[in-house]
């Protein structure tokens, strides 16, 4: 008995090391508020890079309203950065650099394949390029999708999300 219980307590312990957020080791890219229980600044998540590229993610070719032709847009999964920051709510408000912003609610992260795309035919993103992400719909999944509602919703240069009960 004793044994097993050092071997549970040795995996739960495993599990929620492999679950905490580590720190950014370059420039913060995102800030996540709001309702996150995996804070790694000042009760916010923050990310670099290298963290978002860790994550699973999808590469999809699309065209859409914002580019020429069909365009390579590739980066996490937007579930799995909420995954990762520990998100808990119902709603998302994204702020882009030039202070526009949107609310998404938190069924177009779970249920959707939403792309937080960092990268554009495989460039990191720019400001220039909408970057350093932006919000991606899977407009090549479903093209039920290629409307204005989700279009509002599709925010590019993201430097923030709060998460909202």
């Amino acid at each position: 008995m004793k044994s097993f219980l050092a071997i549970l307590l040795t995996v739960v312990l495993a599990a929620t090391h492999a679950t905490a957020l580590d720190q950014p080791k370059g420039p913060v890219i995102l800030t996540i508020t709001g309702a996150v229980t995996q804070p790694n600044r000042d009760g916010t998540a923050v990310f670099d890079l290298a963290m978002l590229d860790a994550l699973n993610g999808r590469r999809a070719t699309m065209d859409t309203p914002w580019t020429q032709g069909e365009v390579e847009f590739s980066g996490p999964l937007l579930r799995e950065v909420l995954k990762a920051a520990g998100a808990e709510g119902n709603r998302l408000i994204f702020q882009a650099l030039n202070g526009y912003s949107a609310e998404v609610p938190m069924s177009d992260a779970l249920s959707l394949d939403t792309i937080l795309a960092t990268r554009l035919d495989g460039k990191v993103m720019t400001v220039r390029t909408k970057g350093p992400s932006m919000l991606v719909y899977p407009f090549d999944q479903d093209r039920s999708l290629f409307n204005e509602k989700y279009f509002a919703r599709s925010v590019w240069q993201i430097k923030q999300i709060e998460v909202v009960e």
